[in-house]
């Protein structure tokens, strides 16, 4: 394998690995956040139910998604299409 054909995999490669920190840090941070304000809740209330601490956090997550969709989902694409126009070049 040549060293261009080497870099371009291995940039490829760091790309795809930032691509899903962007891709997941949002929904994360937003689970992360709920949890806490949750668990705050539970433990100033002392009602400890798992669904309790699940749901609020689920539906987060699903609002984070469905906000974020389009701006992480062209991000994705763009990814794919850079990918598939470089498959060439390893030749």
């Amino acid at each position: 394998m040549s060293a261009p054909a080497l870099g371009l995999i291995l940039g490829a490669a760091r790309e795809g690995l930032l691509l899903a920190l962007l891709v997941s840090g949002p929904p994360l941070l937003a689970a992360m956040v709920v949890g806490f304000v949750v668990g705050v809740l539970q433990g100033a209330t002392q009602i400890h139910d798992h669904t309790l601490a699940f749901v609020p956090k689920l539906v987060v997550v699903a609002l984070v998604l469905a906000a974020m969709g389009p701006v992480l989902g062209t991000q994705l694409v763009r990814f794919a299409h850079a990918l598939f126009l470089a498959v060439p070049a390893l030749g």
